[in-house]
């Protein structure tokens, strides 16, 4: 038994990212992204290192997972064409000998896809939402829905940047033709045939296994509200204007491409976000849990949920609508963030340790 991982004194914990083997290589805390993570971890000791993952050197990294106590993962579904199709079979395997896993892919699997937006569409996060299992139900029942409900945002289940997100609008006076935007940075509307249209979307049904359809929310320019989680506790807020699946102005080809705005980070306790926070600890997160299945101890150490301003209430309150879930990498975080992952993780290994002695 490797008696330092099992030590009730000192908890060591692999930040999982990927990488190429120079990567793996020159891998520090020092040079890594996540140093204010490394600082927070160490801070209520906890011993962390960096570790580089790719599909050609996976045995080497199982061997290093299995040598810790606990791992935090930031990898993306998709990167530069390679998905976690690999990857999440041994985190698996790893969190079943033992090291505490966050985020499990079985959790992501739960709330980190785009099928959470229809799972819980009866929660006060939700819009009009639909999907569709199937390429065939896409093609029957899509086009009848956009011509009845206007806009559309389209969405395979896993993905990440804007990748397999479609904002969809039918032509007027121009029988089956809609215009489409891709969520992709430097995207350009698009105007084509419906039917060529959905055929670009098949092979979404594939990895993603299905594709959700939600209504368009007119107040998109008004930014989006990021809600950082560490466990069910509010970590801080982000703000941004954001540029995905808003129209370029007409200025002409040789214009310089539109930047989304900066965001704006702030703290759990920043005001204007104090509503939104009630909602998030005291209902939206509980009943995510209870409709999903996912207890406290699985929510991941560090996830985040995006929305956008839905329609004003009566009072001129305003709503918020649910478009996303980051559970694989979400990364930038605010600056409370790296202290609420730390004390999130030091709870979980303690508790891990207490279940393996049967405390």
């Amino acid at each position: 038994m490797d008696t330092e991982r099992h030590s009730p004194l000192r908890h060591t914990v692999a930040i999982l990212s990927r990488g190429d083997a120079a990567a793996r290589r020159d891998a520090t805390a020092q040079n890594s992204r996540f140093v204010r993570v490394f600082e927070a971890l160490a801070v209520v000791g906890i011993d962390a290192r960096p570790v580089i993952y790719d599909e050609i050197f996976a045995d080497a990294v199982r061997d290093q997972l299995l040598a810790v106590d606990g791992v935090l993962v930031w990898v993306d579904p998709i990167h530069q064409g390679k998905t976690r199709e690999a990857l999440d079979p041994l985190l698996r395997e790893v969190a079943a000998q033992g090291p505490w896993v966050s985020a499990h892919p079985d959790v992501i699997l739960k709330m980190g896809v785009k099928d959470v937006l229809y799972r819980t569409r009866h929660l006060g996060w939700g819009a009009d939402t639909h999907r569709y299992d199937t390429a065939a139900s896409f093609r029957d029942e899509f086009p009848a829905r956009l011509q009845a409900k206007g806009p559309r945002v389209l969405k395979q289940n896993r993905g990440n940047g804007g990748q397999g997100v479609w904002k969809v609008e039918a032509l007027p006076n121009a029988d089956g033709m809609v215009r489409v935007l891709h969520a992709q940075r430097g995207s350009l509307p698009e105007d084509m045939p419906l039917d060529a249209f959905l055929a670009r979307c098949e092979p979404y049904f594939g990895w993603g296994g299905c594709v959700i359809d939600q209504a368009f929310q007119p107040r998109l320019p008004d930014g989006m509200i990021r809600c950082y989680m560490s466990g069910a506790k509010v970590a801080g807020f982000g703000h941004q204007l954001i540029k995905a699946l808003i129209p370029p102005p007409p200025e002409g080809p040789d214009a310089p491409e539109a930047q989304p705005g900066p965001r704006i980070m702030h703290g759990p306790d920043a005001s204007q976000f104090q509503a939104l926070r009630r909602s998030m600890e005291d209902q939206w997160t509980p009943q995510l849990m209870d409709t999903l299945g996912i207890d406290e101890p699985s929510l991941p150490a560090i996830w985040d949920a995006d929305f956008l301003y839905g329609p004003r209430d009566a009072a001129g309150t305003d709503t918020y609508v649910l478009c996303e879930i980051n559970a694989s990498s979400c990364f930038a975080i605010p600056d409370d963030a790296p202290a609420a992952i730390a004390r999130t993780v030091k709870h979980r290994l303690l508790r891990t340790q207490a279940v393996r002695s049967g405390a």
